[in-house]
Formats: C-alpha cells, sequence, structure tokens
C-alpha cells in the first residue's frame, strides 16, 4: 500500500475556502466524495464543532473510512449514496440546509492501487472499473457489447481521444476473435493502433481510453450535472462549496454552474434590479486554483487537479 494514497490532494487549500462558514457551532458538513476519508478527517478535526455527513457509492471505501473516522463518533454519518443523491440524502437525515459541500472528483486512490479494480493502465486486472462492484455494466461489458459508433463517442466526448476511430477499428477486429476481460491487452492494442507520433506525447497512451470507459461505466457527468445544482441548491445563505475536478469536461462543468449562480440575470436596461435576478453565488477563486509545484512532487496525481469554490450568498425567490 503505497503512503500516496493518503495524501488528500489541495487539502489546506480546500479547508482554507470552507473554513468561514465551518466555524460556527452546528455547521453541517458534507464530503461528497468520502473515499479513504482524509479531506473527512481533515474536516472534523479542524473544525471541531461541525457535524459531517460522507456519501461514497464505493462500499469497501465507507468501511475503510469508517474506521478512520470511528474516534469522531456520531459527528460522522456515512452514506452508501453517488453523490447526485445529496438531497435525498440530506432529506432522510432531516437536515434542511448546510454550511459546507466538498467534492473530489478523481477516482479515489484505494480504487487506482487495488489492483483487481482495473482502474489502472499500468498493471494487469480485470476491466472491471464500477466505483461501486454492486450494480452496473463493467469496462468489459462496454468493450465487448457497445457499437463502434457509440464507442468512438465514448472516446472522443470523454477521453477527448483523437486516434479514437483508429482504436475502435482494433477493440472491434480483436473482440470478434476473444471478448475483452483484462487491461493488459487492452493497453497493448491501443499502443499497436496508435501511430508513432501520438505515442511520444502525453504520458501512456492509454490513459485517455481508460478515462472514457471509467466516466461510461460510472455515468460520471450525468451525475455531476445534477450534482453540483443539487449541491449548490442545499446550502444555507453564507455556506460554501468547493470542487476539485481533475479533466477539463468535469472543470467546464462545475464553471458553467458556479458562472450561472454567480450571475445578474435581470433583463437588460432596469435602472434597478429586483431581488429575484440578483446573483445567489460569490465566486470564491479567480477561474480555477492549480496545486502547488511542491505539492505535485508530493503526491503525483495532485497534477492534473483544479479547484473552484463558491459561496451562497442569498436565497432563491422561485
Amino acid at each position: 500500500m503505497s503512503s500516496s494514497r493518503h495524501v488528500p490532494v489541495m487539502l489546506q487549500r480546500c479547508l482554507d475556502l470552507l473554513a468561514p462558514a465551518l466555524q460556527r457551532p452546528g455547521a453541517v458538513v458534507v464530503d461528497c466524495t468520502l473515499g479513504l476519508g482524509g479531506h473527512s478527517e481533515a474536516l472534523l478535526t479542524q473544525f471541531p464543532e461541525a457535524r459531517l455527513v460522507a456519501l461514497d457509492r464505493d462500499k469497501e471505501a465507507l468501511r475503510l473510512s469508517g474506521e478512520r473516522l470511528a474516534p469522531y463518533g456520531e459527528r460522522a454519518t456515512l452514506v452508501h449514496a453517488v453523490y447526485d443523491e445529496l438531497p435525498d440524502v440530506l432529506d432522510r437525515l432531516g437536515i434542511a440546509r448546510v454550511q459546507g459541500v466538498l467534492f473530489d472528483l478523481g477516482v479515489s486512490s484505494m480504487q487506482l492501487d487495488e489492483a483487481d479494480r482495473g482502474f489502472a493502465y499500468a498493471q494487469d486486472a480485470p476491466l472491471d472499473m464500477r466505483m461501486d462492484q454492486t450494480t452496473g455494466i463493467s469496462a468489459a461489458e462496454v468493450l465487448n457489447t457497445y457499437p463502434p459508433g457509440e464507442l468512438v463517442r465514448i472516446l472522443r466526448a470523454y477521453g477527448e481521444e483523437k486516434q479514437a476511430k483508429r482504436i475502435v477499428a482494433a477493440v472491434v477486429r480483436e473482440r470478434a476473435k476473444e471478448p475483452f476481460s483484462n487491461s493488459a491487452r487492452l493497453v497493448e492494442l491501443i499502443r499497436d493502433a496508435l501511430p508513432q507520433a501520438a505515442k511520444r506525447t502525453g504520458g501512456n497512451p492509454a490513459k485517455r481510453t481508460f478515462q472514457a470507459l471509467r466516466i461510461e461505466v460510472n455515468g460520471e457527468l450525468s451525475v455531476l450535472e445534477r450534482a453540483i445544482p443539487g449541491a449548490v441548491a442545499a446550502l444555507a445563505v453564507g455556506g460554501r462549496i468547493a470542487v476539485l475536478s481533475y479533466h477539463s469536461l468535469e472543470d467546464r462543468l462545475v464553471k458553467q454552474v458556479f458562472a450561472a449562480g454567480a450571475a445578474n440575470t435581470a433583463p437588460p436596461g432596469l435602472p434597478v434590479v429586483p431581488e429575484q435576478y440578483q446573483p445567489r453565488l460569490k465566486l470564491l477563486t479567480r477561474g480555477a486554483e492549480l496545486p502547488t509545484e511542491e505539492e505535485i512532487a508530493e503526491n503525483r496525481r495532485a497534477a492534473p487537479a483544479r479547484l473552484r469554490g463558491a459561496e451562497r450568498i442569498r436565497e432563491s425567490i422561485e
């Protein structure tokens, strides 16, 4: 087990962003992506008056972080749920509004480090990639059953893979001989399918395809499209949200929701802007903040991270 799995990304900056909302007694903070509990543990430690609600779709992550957070007793409530289920979870717990929300959208270190999950292209493993292994279809099923056109769309849209057609043509040819089951065969196929020039840039050539499959298997972008507005709606006035994204598709989605919330929506030309058109959010970051060079040196998984924060400044008037 590598020590890097215990280094939460941009931890201090996330705590600093959320701090003004979490220092008051009775504050509730939601960690929408519990993982191994690194961010959650820091939140409970730094804000001793706060109560934590933490979500994860991965039962193994819940078990491990449950052990880690046990010393905090009833201050921590861990829930098996996908993060777009946040409104329902809060409803069940009888919590009307929260003071803080944190999303860390990266694949958990545990999932990358546990070889049999099939997330990592650096080691051979079954092509699973489900964050919740009790439900849904695996990456192998996607590769073996999706029509070629749909596979090309996924690789282009979710992996931003320019060579999608070449890779899919090779996948379709190979799956006819024998269905895919393990990651090493897919990595080798991608290496063989790509032109020399494409192999020389951007790290492992399989990286974009693996990202695309993972997003498809877990419905990550469609879940995020529902989750970020749901989280913003759950914030009390003065509440804050911090979101760590790891690729441009996620970051763009977060940026759009925050920008819409921070916009004045009044028709042009009004001498006074009525309350219902006033912005509901104040942006706390100028664009997306990046990890420091020191942090990347300490934890290579921080390298692609992008952090955005916002504060709820008024109620919505429907």
